[in-house]
């Protein structure tokens, strides 16, 4: 096997095989191999690799899915990765569609540089705030759904039930049924919907409970990972972790507060012609997460914050309506945000 003097791979990424492709510098291609997904093929196919001459660049698609245990791996050994999209339309019209065929698109897109974009690390302290936040999101959708069975359980309930839980607030209503103790009588329909009621006012304490965990657990790392964002006017737990897991553990690869608002989806785009300049309209990309993070920061800082206030009315009295407003303080906020945001040493 001959060495070149520069390789970049690209690797079509799946669930159980990974199909990697090397090119050299000048695009001819040096070989196609598939390799299983776990860490000793990881292993191998970094070393496939630098047989051919030392890897400059690797293209994943993939790499917050399937490509994401590679990614890690590949970042281990220092390698630098870049996120490849899928091939576009015309292109696999044109060429056909094989695992071979992504595998070497792959390849060819770190080295024309069409693939660009830095992937997030996964992991570190960010990690650990993400997962923990997907647990904190289902169980907050579980508690909501439970909650309203409970509430429509009540509804409908026998009417000795419903005249004693109809009027209890959340709190009350909760607590009281958690504790109940249902005693079989006369009417066993009665009977029944209290067990149910209180199974299920239970499940809500118990979720409660894991939300809390979950909460001092998330308080703590964002302490750690970047303390100065609690500072900012209508940063809570949720909001603040959104940021952190849209950056991942390496938020330098956002260059610039430019590019975390475009992560954001707060930037402006381009929408000129042939007859018109200076025209833009509304980003509905980017990670919409963190975008609907930005926004409840908004609404929080109109409601609460006496600076932001006066904002939205001095520019109320321009002319501008309250969806503007609103737009130009989600881009403040990503730009306030950004500078909070971990660097590495």
């Amino acid at each position: 096997m001959s060495i070149v003097s520069g390789v970049f791979g690209g690797v079509d990424t799946h669930a159980d095989v990974h199909v990697a492709a090397a090119v050299d510098t000048n695009g001819g291609l040096l070989g196609i191999e598939s390799f299983p997904t776990d860490d000793a093929e990881y292993r191998r196919l970094n070393e496939w690799l630098a047989e051919f001459g030392p890897v400059i660049r690797v293209g994943v698609e993939g790499t917050g899915s399937y490509g994401v245990g590679l990614t890690r791996h590949l970042h281990s050994g220092g390698v630098e990765v870049v996120e490849v999209a899928r091939p576009n339309r015309q292109r696999r019209r044109r060429l056909g569609k094989s695992d071979p065929i992504d595998a070497e698109t792959a390849a060819r897109a770190p080295l024309s540089g069409t693939a660009r974009v830095v992937p997030k690390r996964r992991d570190g302290a960010v990690e650990q705030i993400r997962v923990l936040s997907v647990a904190r999101r289902s169980a907050r959708v579980q508690r909501t759904a439970t909650l309203n069975q409970l509430r429509q359980i009540v509804l409908t309930a026998p009417d000795a039930v419903r005249t004693r839980f109809k009027d209890r607030a959340r709190t009350g209503l909760v607590s009281e049924a958690a504790a109940m103790r249902p005693r079989k009588g006369h009417d066993p329909v009665a009977y029944t919907t209290l067990v149910v009621i209180r199974g299920l006012a239970r499940r809500i304490r118990d979720l409660d409970d894991e939300i809390a965990g979950i909460d001092d657990a998330l308080k703590e790392l964002i302490d750690a990972t970047a303390p100065s964002l609690h500072d900012c006017h209508g940063v809570g737990v949720d909001t603040a972790t959104t940021p952190l897991v849209a950056a991942g553990n390496n938020a330098d690869r956002l260059t610039s507060e430019r590019s975390r608002a475009h992560l954001c989806g707060v930037s402006p785009v381009p929408a000129g012609s042939g007859k018109t300049s200076g025209r833009v309209r509304l980003n509905r990309s980017g990670n919409r997460q963190a975008n609907a993070a930005l926004h409840r920061i908004v609404l929080t800082r109109m409601a609460s914050d006496p600076e932001t206030r006066n904002h939205v009315r001095r520019r109320s009295a321009q002319g501008l309506s309250k969806r503007e407003i609103m737009r130009c303080l989600k881009r403040y906020v990503a730009r306030q945000t950004y500078q909070h945001l971990p660097r590495a040493a």
